[in-house]
């Protein structure tokens, strides 16, 4: 992020794949707003959460019409993995795809596969928001769009722990994201002896990067949590969800209006 001119969001992947330093953050109310705001502030990418929140086809499409129109990537997470999920959210208009629960080498193989065009089975948008409109000729929209597309996979079952090499080889992810949250509960389910959340981060981190793939988490910023993620070798970050940021903003004025409230006037 800086205050030059913004990059195209359409570089996304190019940026992320550099190893780039690249901020953005969960979205769940499903408006155009907090896009237009976060994007107009510098922020590199925004992730429209269809997984936890209410956005529907229609709003993600305005999602993600808003992301283009103020120069930030338009990400989602999607709600469920399957190829008519990501064909949609893609012709839509998404820089990229984050698919909840990967925790096989096969389904990340499905997921690549479901948003590729060259040797895999994403079906042809070419008139969509995507191939603007029918701009290209089919074999250059076809070339242009795998190039753009992002893929990033949520680490965040326990059974995905002793796959990890496998499923972090697999070729077209390009990023692996470490759901700690869900994690956390899958470890909890676990009979008999099991990692912490913080020792099963590592091993996951670590598998990412021996495998040359990006690593991304949400965050809080400042926090000795930030840090030590970045110590991880995490470039890609979001900072929390619109939702805890009024909530924290709420809380804030709260205090200081009770706080004025009860000084003496003059």
């Amino acid at each position: 992020m800086s205050d030059a001119r913004p990059p195209n969001p359409r570089d996304f992947r190019k940026r992320l794949l550099a190893r780039e330093p690249l901020l953005g953050t969960f979205l769940k109310t499903p408006t155009s707003h907090h896009t237009e705001i976060l994007g107009s502030i510098g922020y590199d990418f925004v992730m429209l959460d269809a997984e936890h929140a209410s956005w529907g086809r229609e709003s993600l499409d305005t999602g993600f019409l808003a992301a283009r129109a103020f120069n930030t990537a338009g990400l989602v997470r999607l709600s469920r993995p399957d190829a008519a999920s990501v064909l949609q959210v893609l012709d839509a208009g998404a820089i990229g795809i984050m698919v909840p629960h990967v925790s096989s080498a096969e389904k990340a193989r499905d997921i690549v596969s479901w948003a590729r065009y060259r040797g895999g089975t994403r079906g042809s948008g070419v008139g969509s928001r995507a191939g603007d409109y029918g701009k290209r000729p089919k074999d250059e929209y076809y070339d242009y769009c795998d190039s753009i597309t992002t893929v990033i996979a949520m680490v965040e079952d326990a059974e995905a722990i002793e796959h990890i090499d496998e499923i972090t080889a697999v070729e077209g992810i390009d990023a692996f994201f470490i759901g700690r949250g869900d994690l956390g509960l899958s470890l909890s389910n676990m009979p008999g002896p099991k990692p912490t959340v913080e020792e099963a981060t590592r091993t996951i981190a670590q598998a990412v990067l021996r495998n040359d793939k990006v690593l991304a988490a949400v965050t809080q910023f400042p926090s000795d949590d930030a840090k030590a993620m970045k110590d991880l070798g995490a470039t890609c970050m979001m900072a929390g969800n619109d939702h805890a940021w009024v909530r924290s903003g709420g809380l804030t004025q709260l205090k200081g209006f009770e706080q004025m409230m009860k000084q003496p006037a003059l």
